[in-house]
């Protein structure tokens, strides 16, 4: 039987939720040591990644894509080096699950305070910036949140060469993925669905 979109959406929403629920409280050593392994992975599968961003362009010119677009989509050695050094950033800022935002007294005595925490699950949607499955799994990775990524047909790499790491390290899916030729608004309602909303 054919998996159709919706249902598609919907195991892919259920998987994220369960996901962001261990990764809430995932310490932050864990999530440290998680993205390193991830911005290892991406630096050590260099050749793999151009071979695949090669596919990608020669996708892009039978397209018809312009040269500005292309350019966006293109990878070479300097800019995988980036896109492994950005992941290594967020790995050394302080992590943000439990900052103290605010706090104050009330006058009966009771202490109050506004803590950060994760959100839970994320969607983005993007297009032909390779780097943006990087950092958006990275940043959401280092909050303590899964992330659904909806990813342009162009934008395919280096998805499956970072997101290994992720999974192996955390012990649970961190970033969740499927090319989908599906319209942005169409998938924007099946996301909105699957995690419980309308509209």
């Amino acid at each position: 039987m054919t998996e159709t979109a919706d249902d598609l959406i919907a195991r892919m929403g259920a998987a994220a939720r369960d996901a962001a629920a261990a990764l809430a409280f995932a310490p932050a050593e864990r999530k440290h040591a998680a993205l390193i392994g991830a911005a290892d992975a991406i630096a050590a599968a260099g050749d793999a990644i151009l071979h695949a961003n090669a596919e990608d362009l020669a996708y892009a010119r039978e397209k018809g894509l312009s040269a500005a677009m292309t350019d966006r989509l293109r990878l070479d050695a300097g800019r995988i080096r980036a896109i492994a050094d950005g992941v290594r950033a967020v790995a050394g800022q302080p992590d943000p699950v439990g900052r103290v935002l605010a706090q104050w007294d009330r006058p009966n005595g009771l202490h109050i305070r506004r803590v950060a925490t994760p959100i839970g699950v994320l969607g983005v949607i993007y297009e032909s910036r390779p780097n943006v499955t990087a950092d958006a799994g990275a940043l959401a990775l280092k909050s303590g949140n899964a992330v659904i990524l909806r990813g342009g047909r162009t934008a395919s790499i280096p998805r499956p060469r970072s997101m290994p790491a992720w999974c192996r390290a955390c012990g649970r899916p961190a970033c969740l993925r499927r090319r989908s030729r599906s319209c942005r608004s169409a998938t924007g309602r099946r996301l909105r669905r699957c995690c419980g909303r309308r509209g």
